[in-house]
């Protein structure tokens, strides 16, 4: 069997995870929900975990491209620095805060990048394994336990720093600003960039754009709950791979 047909098959499975994980009748049954969430602000949550950290297959081949050409970015934010330097408008705008903002921008990206590298430290434990596919939970659980828990744990710290970036409403709205300003100087400068490099960008704007929208149809209240749940889910479920 290729790489490529075990990552398929790891994406699948852990996409049935999730789906189940985050399906409102299931987390009902085994948490105290907040009193304000309803099988609406589940559901929503789900969908943006679905359609933007574990995409399906159609999408995924766009998605690992665009963070390809983003990883130069990621790894070395002053690339990105480098092109607004020279914005008279935005610094003006923002001052000493903007590289404090932009940076915060890259960790939210950082973020997605993490659960795609997560996905493929899956794929290598199920080639060890030589299990062969489909892959049922308790076995996708089985890849996990091999790996070791304190980066399984600072995925899940990764994760959270991306709600708390949404969660920080004014912050989050400079980003998407800046963000676009970026994609707007890198098309006009098209010998310098790339397709591709001006296409990861433009995903990334849109997954932080689509989590802005999500965190503000929740609430404050609701987003920091949401943070503090969502976390304690994924702990508690580590909990019971681990033991």
């Amino acid at each position: 069997m290729s790489k490529d047909f075990i990552f398929s098959e790891i994406i699948k499975a852990y996409r049935s995870i999730i789906e189940e994980r985050y399906a409102y009748d299931t987390l009902v049954q085994k948490y105290v929900l907040p009193a304000s969430f309803d099988e609406a602000h589940i559901t929503e949550v789900r969908t943006y975990f679905l359609t933007y950290m574990y995409p399906e297959l159609s999408k995924r081949k766009e998605l690992n491209e665009a963070f390809e050409s983003l990883d130069r970015y990621i790894k070395n934010p002053s690339k990105l620095l480098q092109i607004i330097v020279d914005s008279v408008a935005l610094i003006l705008k923002y001052g000493r805060h903007l590289p404090k903002i932009l940076n915060s921008g890259i960790k939210a990206l950082r973020s997605f990048r993490e659960a795609s590298e997560f996905e493929k430290r899956l794929m290598e434990e199920a080639i060890k394994s030589e299990q062969e596919p489909p892959f049922s939970t308790e076995t996708i659980y089985s890849f996990i336990r091999a790996l070791p828990r304190e980066d399984i744990d600072q995925f899940i710290n990764g994760t959270r720093s991306l709600f708390e970036i949404l969660h920080d409403r004014n912050q989050v709205k400079k980003i998407i600003e800046i963000v676009a300003y970026l994609i707007t100087k890198m098309k006009k400068n098209q010998k310098s960039y790339s397709k591709e490099e001006i296409k990861g960008l433009e995903i990334g704007h849109e997954l932080i754009k689509e989590g802005d929208a999500l965190f503000e149809k929740l609430g404050k209240e609701n987003q920091e709950q949401l943070i503090d749940f969502i976390t304690y889910i994924e702990i508690s479920v580590l909990d019971e791979i681990y033991s």
